[in-house]
């Protein structure tokens, strides 16, 4: 019987949230903040859930918290969000929390871009193969940022892998998404817009269906609006949204993203809902940014 996958295809033409993971005073993982901040997107509306993102600090944690994370987001969904575990850094590591994720009942995996100073072409299709053919079971979802990768090596990793059923494309460059996607086969796989919302009205256009968030953390009405008016077309309001959300992503991406993650949880301590603080590389935000942050939080319609 050949797995068709259509509950993760689904789950992936969507808003695909990437949950920051909170630390205690102690610097530790904070089980229960994370357990209320994902039960805050469940409730507004979020479905499908990727613990251990870069919004969630990915390469800053260990595997021994790498795990916990992924057995709380499943534990808390409870079947109430399609759950898409991050795995990467080397084969072996990968494939053990594929399993790990598989084990616990996730659906999916999402494959962080290897991590390494000379990768190949064919070289990153053994890194995926190896990965996809240890859990047949599981949708496959690669993370690419590699804007060297061609649409046919992806083609190549789904001819050996029919459980690559996805792509979240991080490459900022809508022209180059556009091709890779009709040169790797357009129907054939799910585009999930992987620069979030700055750049999904732009990557709708060219063929995705969905678009990872971080924003979600803060307002998911605000990103589902987005998706809402994507989905139906309506461009003009997609970019109301766009314009709505404009700075607090621009804050985001300043200085190569080195504030990526440290916005987002600077947003969620201005509303109350977690500590700031983030892990090295990454750094708090100065105290003389942090009203601008905290002032755009506010002023969405949480």
């Amino acid at each position: 019987m050949t797995t068709t996958f259509e509950t993760q295809r689904a789950a992936l033409a969507d808003v695909v949230a990437i949950p920051v993971t909170p630390f205690a005073e102690d610097g530790s993982v904070d089980p229960g903040t994370y357990r209320a901040l994902l039960r805050r997107l469940l409730d507004g509306g979020i479905t499908t859930l990727t613990p251990n993102g870069n919004t969630g600090e990915f390469y800053a944690l260990t595997p021994e918290e790498r795990r916990l994370v992924t057995e709380l987001t499943i534990e808390e969904a409870g079947g109430r969000s399609v759950i898409l575990v991050g795995v990467g850094h080397d084969v072996p590591t990968a494939v053990e929390s594929a399993r790990h994720a598989r084990e616990l009942g996730a659906q999916m995996v999402m494959v962080h871009q290897p991590v390494h100073p000379y990768v190949s072409q064919s070289g990153w299709v053994d890194y995926h193969r190896a990965i996809a053919e240890a859990v047949p079971e599981l949708g496959v979802v690669p993370y690419i940022r590699n804007p060297q990768l061609t649409g046919a090596r992806l083609a190549e990793l789904a001819d050996a892998c029919p459980n690559v059923i996805g792509v979240k494309y991080a490459v900022p460059d809508a022209a180059k998404f556009a091709a890779f996607a009709r040169d790797a086969g357009l129907e054939r796989f799910v585009w999930v817009a992987g620069l979030a919302e700055p750049y999904a009205p732009s990557y709708f256009s060219a063929g995705a269906t969905g678009f990872t968030s971080g924003l979600v953390n803060v307002a998911p009405s605000v990103s589902l609006n987005m998706i809402g008016a994507l989905r139906s077309g309506d461009y003009a309001t997609a970019m109301k949204v766009w314009e709505q959300i404009r700075r607090f992503e621009e804050l985001r991406a300043a200085n190569g993203s080195a504030n990526n993650v440290t916005v987002v949880k600077e947003a969620l301590a201005s509303l109350g809902l977690c500590r700031r603080e983030v892990r090295p590389p990454s750094r708090p935000l100065p105290e003389s940014e942090r009203a601008e942050v905290a002032a755009i939080a506010a002023g969405w319609s949480i």
